[in-house]
This record gives C-alpha cells, sequence and structure tokens, in this order.
C-alpha cells in the first residue's frame, strides 16, 4: 500500500455528491463499508489486482446504502494505491456453509499488500490529478 497526497483529502460533502461524481470515473463504494466509514475504489488493472482506494469517514448522520443515506456528510481520507494477489480458479478449500448451504466462493488474497510497480503508484497519481481537477473546480 502507498499512501498518495491529494487535495481532496479532508474534502467533506454529502456522500450523493462525492459518489456521483467519483462514479463518473469509474469508482464504486466497496463492500466493505458500514454505517460510519468506508471506500471508494477504483481498479485500475484488468486483473482487478491493483486499486485506488479514497477512504471516507461519516462526519453527519448515516450511511445505509439505501438513497436516504445518501444524504449522510463525509469527510475523504487520504487516497492510497494498493494491490492485492489473488488465486485464480475455483477454491479447493471453500466449503458449504452449515446452516443454508450457501456455497463460499470468495477467496482471501494471497498477499493482501503485494509489492507496487511504479508504473501503477504513476497512474494511480494520474487519475487523482484528474478527478481533482474537475472536483475542485
Amino acid at each position: 500500500m502507498i499512501n498518495l497526497e491529494s487535495s481532496l483529502e479532508n474534502i467533506e460533502d454529502r456522500f450523493v455528491n462525492i459518489d456521483t461524481y467519483l462514479c463518473k470515473h469509474n469508482f464504486s463504494l466497496a463492500g466493505n463499508w458500514d454505517y460510519k466509514h468506508g471506500y471508494l475504489d477504483k481498479r485500475l488493472d484488468q486483473e482487478r489486482m491493483v486499486w485506488l482506494r479514497i477512504p471516507f469517514r461519516v462526519t453527519q448522520g448515516s450511511l445505509d446504502g439505501e438513497c436516504g443515506g445518501c444524504q449522510a456528510m463525509v469527510r475523504l481520507g487520504r487516497p492510497f494505491v494498493f494491490r492485492h494477489i489473488y488465486n485464480k480458479g475455483t477454491d479447493k478449500h471453500a466449503a458449504p456453509h452449515l446452516l443454508g448451504a450457501v456455497f463460499d466462493q470468495f477467496q482471501s488474497p494471497i498477499d493482501p499488500d503485494a509489492s507496487l510497480d511504479e508504473m501503477w503508484v504513476e497512474e494511480a497519481k494520474k487519475v487523482l490529478v484528474e478527478v481533482e481537477t474537475g472536483y475542485l473546480q
């Protein structure tokens, strides 16, 4: 993981405004959000292993995933770029859960904080400049 300086850090706005804007730049709300904080992610590679992530925390209201929660006020944190290396193919260790017989299809990363080539850091910086330029105007 490599932290990146950005003029987006500490910007406070309604989640709906930030999310709508960043969606136009192919960011999406990461699945690991909760009512008080979360991440907006943009994949940088086709294999979905290198990501630019902008963290946020809720400063007013709560994020509930529904349109009403979009009115929550959030403050952006310091963006960072990271690389997760996953197994390719089927997870041989996946097993049915006892309750509901739902099959666990998601794999843990082999290396959740793998090293990054400088080209990915530069790519993340270019994306940030593009996002900053449009948002801060």
